[in-house]
């Protein structure tokens, strides 16, 4: 690693530390300015109240709140479940759940973006076909229909009417139940990446340098393998990034449906009952996996195209 591609790693993550920050911010006084409480037990009397709140710190100025909060989370804590699962800390709420997102967007996104790239080199290689209407359809199809749709129609086929996989997500069977779920959250990526690689593929074939090669004799299937998809690979990666975190916060309603002890359906209860920590703490996470994701992606770029340098030409 050149010191050009360090620095301008450095000077990311710096950024992206302070972004973590803002945003921590923001969240925590959103969630302050929110109307209700954890605490809205009718049963309990304002002198009740008032004596939970000075328990868990919550009758203090909102400032000095937060300062305690991040100081607290410096050191690994997040507090605790002020409803969901009162007085449990909210790292041993959320940590069992990380894993069981993280495989079901990773896979979904596995199966999408090769699907989605040998769809699109299908359709830019038989351009004007058959091939290429039955890609397009596809695309558009994947586009248009949410995937909890996709999700829904799955369970019915498969779960109801010829019932080969689990409808409700079962930690005995971790895999079998969640090939539903993974195959509908990968129909959004296979129409993002085929629609991209199919438009990228044509452009680079159609590049004078693609033509020129093939006057000088080049086989095409090196021309493709060698030159054509490693070009169109570049811009794919761009969509893949915001795609990978949007499988992992928008899984939630899959989440819900299949009943998936994730990240998702865990922030959902959160905002229903206001579990303020819980909330922050999985909020935290997801903009940590957009950013380190975004980082991940700007790195790729100079491994998949040399020319490009990661440290010349930034001045953000």
């Amino acid at each position: 690693m050149d010191k050009s591609t360090l620095k301008y790693i450095l000077k990311r993550i710096l950024i992206s530390i302070v972004t973590l920050f803002v945003i921590v911010f923001v969240l925590f006084m959103i969630l302050k300015l929110m109307p209700g409480t954890p605490f809205n037990d009718e049963k309990l009397t304002e002198t009740q109240k008032a004596a939970i709140y000075a328990a868990y710190g919550l009758d203090k100025p909102v400032l000095q709140q937060f300062f305690i909060y991040i100081t607290n989370m410096l050191k690994g804590d997040f507090g605790i479940s002020y409803a969901i699962q009162r007085n449990m800390s909210v790292a041993g709420l959320v940590g069992p759940r990380i894993g069981v997102s993280f495989a079901l967007g990773i896979g979904a996104t596995i199966i999408g973006t090769i699907i989605g790239i040998l769809l699109g080199i299908v359709a830019a290689l038989n351009r004007n076909t058959i091939w290429d209407t039955i890609a397009t359809i596809l695309a558009v199809i994947g586009v248009s229909i949410p995937s909890f749709v996709f999700c829904l129609l799955l369970l019915i086929i498969f779960g109801v009417n010829w019932p080969v996989l689990p409808v409700l997500y079962n930690a005995s069977q971790p895999v079998s139940s969640s090939i539903i779920p993974m195959v509908a959250l990968s129909m959004g990526v296979i129409a993002n990446v085929a629609r991209f690689t199919r438009t990228e593929m044509i452009e680079v074939m159609g590049s004078e340098y693609i033509q020129l090669a093939e006057a000088k004799g080049i086989s095409r299937k090196h021309l493709i393998w060698h030159h054509a998809i490693r070009n169109c690979l570049i811009p794919v990666i761009t969509v893949l990034g915001p795609i990978i975190v949007g499988l992992m916060t928008g899984s939630m309603v899959i989440e819900k449906i299949c009943g998936i002890p994730g990240l998702g359906s865990l922030l959902v209860k959160a905002i229903e009952v206001r579990d303020y920590n819980v909330i922050l703490a999985v909020s935290f996470l997801y903009s940590v996996m957009y950013i380190v994701v975004m980082l991940i992606i700007d790195v790729m770029y100079g491994i998949i195209d040399p020319r490009i340098r990661l440290g010349k030409g930034d001045n953000s």
